[in-house]
């Protein structure tokens, strides 16, 4: 059995960048391809989209080198955008779809519309520190 194939929600990806925790932790271990990171199109827009929002005040040049690691490292898949699961919030999908079409292993998410899952066909959705027990 190779790397565990996981894709990190929107919300975590911000958190890495922003504080020190376990999601940067998290995070990091994808740079050093203890994991194989998934992501879309789709949750790049989002991720660029909430970049912006001023409350983080991230710089442009934290923004850009960023999405530019993120880019290097993850794998990208294209994501048919047919996914209909998540009815309280609907751009959720795009997380779920992305690890499907990905082969994930891991959702990591802090969302609770898609922590509710628990699990989407064989891909366990977990917090960042259950995350941690599971791989310790």
């Amino acid at each position: 059995m190779g790397k565990k194939r996981i894709v990190l929600d929107t919300n975590i990806l911000i958190s890495a960048l922003g504080w020190n925790g376990k999601p940067r932790e998290l995070f990091l271990k994808a740079l050093n391809k203890e994991f194989e990171l998934i992501i879309s199109k789709g949750q790049i827009d989002e991720l660029k989209r909430v970049l912006e929002y001023s409350k983080f005040g991230f710089t442009d040049e934290q923004k850009l080198k960023f999405l530019n690691i993120l880019l290097e490292v993850a794998v990208l898949v294209e994501v048919p955008g047919k996914l209909k699961i998540i009815k309280e919030d609907p751009p959720d999908d795009n997380i779920l779809e992305t690890a499907v079409e990905g082969g994930a292993d891991f959702i990591i998410s802090g969302d609770w519309h898609i922590l509710k899952l628990k699990q989407f066909n064989d891909i366990k959705i977990v917090k960042v520190s259950e995350f941690f027990k599971i791989i310790a």
